[in-house]
């Protein structure tokens, strides 16, 4: 399929705002779950045992009828075992994964861009039952006490687990997910005081984090290896209190000619509270040597590299060397179009996980009740400038008066949505592109510099501290 033109773009803007049939049933029947975790399932009222029945009735259709209306049952009752909450767990995700399959079919047809439709391979075994089980203990406490429940002596509840997990390699994605987790809610005790419950989200963490103690459901193994050139086209940076991820996206081209694809490559690692902004690439740059190629606008040449059947590639720079100048707006515009898609796992499939490399040039920016949007032949798209990370030079301004961009599209509130990793724009009558990641290698920039300087301050004085206590 061959997008219509879109003033030079590559996307058709019009199919993202049709309606997609069944959604909004789907999303009903989870935001119903989610009140009712939110009061907790030791005794739950009528209003909650109506949602969870409700839950069950979406799922009536499916391999997991019999089993999660058995759990909607009992958990009504106040009597739900740790294997029904599992399945109540299940059930949620499984709508969210039919809602997030949905949403990616509109993407599909609105980039023209071909899409690996294989499943992923099933998850390898995972070890250390003992631990999962500690964990999906503490995950079974909180869906009993509810987000209303919720006081310190719980939420500590998850210290040791965390503590236990966090030396097995294996584990450490779990860990990672219960340590922030516990370290939200623990800002927000006692939840009986909140004024406001983000429910979807804290329902998202629980019945993700409780699907992950089951034993052989996480860690998606190595299927393949790649060797050819990768072309970078941006940084996405997430970060949160005690943790920051920079996933580059980019276009693969096989070195045996076949057909290119889209590849991610990132690296997650915990953080003090006070390293922010352009301070993180400190704590980044050691792990992954492709942020370097990115803000020198540098492809980098593979050899068997290590790669998931989700397109995730397991970086080691013994695989990795620095290749020729790649312009990351030609690779938009000329490798992008072709590049397939990948499959995604089961576990992943949720649209807060979609995110979507695509370029978009010819539109006009504007304000839509003060969201910026991108108006692209005629329909406007929203632009998430929210993302856009304070550890970069790319800003909202420089966003709003920009002529081309790439960017992530993204599914958020009951809309898609862009999320810019470079613009191409004017500067003092010079078009220059900013990038995201224009930082992650290092800068001259004074704003960059100085930030760094912060936080290499900031990391000795906590590196000072931490060896003192250990020496005492």
């Amino acid at each position: 399929m061959v997008p219509a033109d879109q003033g030079g773009g590559v996307m058709r803007a019009d199919l993202l705002a049709e309606p997609t049939a069944g959604l909004d049933e789907a999303l009903a029947a989870v935001d119903a779950f989610d009140r009712a975790l939110t009061g907790g399932l030791l005794r739950p009222q009528p209003a909650q045992a109506a949602g969870l029945a409700e839950l069950a009735g979406a799922v009536a259709g499916t391999p997991l009828a019999a089993r999660v209306a058995e759990a909607a049952d009992r958990a009504a009752a106040g009597a739900a075992g740790e294997d029904h909450l599992v399945a109540l767990a299940a059930a949620r995700t499984a709508l969210l994964g039919s809602v997030h399959d949905a949403l990616m079919t509109r993407v599909v047809e609105a980039t023209g861009r071909p899409h690996d439709e294989e499943p992923a391979p099933a998850p390898g075994e995972q070890p250390a039952v003992n631990l999962l089980a500690a964990a999906r203990s503490w995950l079974c406490d909180l869906a009993r006490c509810g987000w209303r429940g919720i006081d310190h002596e719980v939420v500590s509840g998850a210290a040791p687990v965390v503590s236990a997990m966090l030396p097995d390699p294996a584990l450490r994605r779990l860990a990672t997910l219960l340590d922030g987790f516990a370290a939200e809610l623990a800002a927000c005790c006692p939840g009986a005081t909140l004024d406001r419950v983000p429910e979807r989200r804290w329902a998202d963490l629980w019945s993700r984090a409780t699907l992950l103690t089951v034993p052989g459901a996480a860690g998606t193994p190595v299927t393949a290896t790649v060797t050819g050139r990768l072309l970078p086209l941006g940084v996405d940076v997430q970060e949160h209190a005690t943790a920051v991820q920079a996933q580059v996206h980019a276009v693969f081209e096989p070195a045996d000619g076949g057909t290119p694809r889209l590849v991610r490559a990132g690296v997650s690692v915990p953080k003090p509270d006070t390293v922010v902004g352009a301070g993180l690439w400190q704590l980044l740059r050691p792990h992954l040597s492709l942020l370097a190629a990115v803000s020198e606008g540098r492809s980098m040449d593979l050899a068997d590299m290590p790669v998931t059947a989700e397109g995730d590639l397991v970086w080691a720079d013994g695989h990795a060397r620095p290749g020729e100048p790649a312009d990351a707006f030609a690779t938009a515009r000329v490798a992008l179009p072709t590049a397939t898609g990948t499959a995604t796992a089961a576990l992943d499939r949720h649209p807060a996980r979609i995110a979507v490399p695509v370029f978009l040039e010819g539109y006009t920016a504007g304000q839509d009740d003060g969201t910026l949007t991108f108006t692209v032949a005629g329909h406007p798209l929203a632009v998430d400038t929210d993302r856009v990370p304070a550890a970069g030079p790319l800003t909202p301004e420089a966003v709003a008066a920009s002529g081309a961009c790439i960017g992530l599209l993204r599914w958020d509130d009951g809309a898609y949505r862009v999320q810019p990793l470079a613009v191409e724009t004017t500067v003092r009558k010079k078009a220059v592109a900013i990038h995201a990641g224009g930082w992650a290698g290092g800068t001259t920039d004074k704003a960059g510099v100085k930030a760094e300087k912060a936080a290499t301050d900031a990391v000795a004085v906590l590196r000072e501290r931490a060896g003192k206590l250990l020496r005492k």
